[in-house]
């Protein structure tokens, strides 16, 4: 972790305003309506289970995007920066089981630091020389580095380790919010049936998924099933 994380943080936010700014000038930024509201409720009930895990989240800004483009596609940028496309609730036709299982997925890559862990291993080995230099002086991130901090906070995929963490760590937050886990069972299954489809989907491009997968998500369910039933009693 040799990035500092206020570094990462700035970069996170920087490309997370730049994204809203470009689907607000589509007109495809959503912010209020039946479906960001779900999304926000949702999101509100797994934040209010992440101090479990890290205490210092309750001081993150939390905030949530909801892009209207037909993408299958989800993040949770460091600092807490949600987004979700509307394609991926649609076409997949998500529960909110599936949807709470999508987004604490998400948010532990976040909890974990993994985007973060993986621009410490870009520039340990020089594969990025600039990242010392987050900020330009007038406050903005240049346009090359931007392009840099999205590829690695964004883009590049999680390896074997991140994936088996965001999945174990998803599934107990989400049942810890009160979302059936089975759920992330059955949306992964949707997943890996859409990537089959035309133009397959831009989620599993960063977030494989396999039945050696489906089978380790099966196999936590006797563990996490406690913990959904406590919080379904409260």
């Amino acid at each position: 972790m040799i990035v500092p994380a206020a570094e990462v943080d700035a970069m996170a936010l920087s490309g997370f305003s730049s994204q809203n700014q470009k689907a607000r000038a589509a007109g495809r930024l959503v912010n209020s309506g039946a479906e960001y509201d779900r999304l926000d409720r949702i999101a509100k009930r797994l934040q209010a289970q992440v101090p479990v895990f890290r205490a210092d989240t309750a001081e993150w800004k939390w905030e949530l995007a909801l892009i209207d483009a037909p993408v299958l596609n989800a993040t949770c940028a460091p600092g807490g920066k949600i987004t979700f496309y509307t394609g991926l609730v649609r076409k997949l036709k998500l529960t909110d089981d599936e949807i709470a299982m999508v987004m604490g997925h998400e948010i532990a890559h976040a909890l974990r630091e993994h985007g973060r862990e993986r621009m410490s291993e870009a520039k340990a080995t020089g594969t990025v020389t600039t990242l010392a230099k987050v900020l330009a002086p007038d406050k903005a991130l240049t346009v090359d580095l931007a392009n840099k901090a999205s590829y690695y906070l964004f883009s590049l995929p999680n390896s074997r380790e991140h994936e088996s963490e965001a999945d174990t760590i998803g599934l107990e937050l989400g049942a810890r919010a009160g979302y059936d886990p089975r759920a992330a069972v059955s949306v992964w299954e949707k997943m890996a049936a859409a990537s089959n489809g035309a133009g397959g989907a831009e989620f599993l491009s960063t977030h494989p998924s396999n039945q050696t997968r489906i089978a380790s998500l099966t196999s936590m369910q006797a563990r996490v099933a406690p913990l959904y039933a406590a919080a379904k009693q409260k």
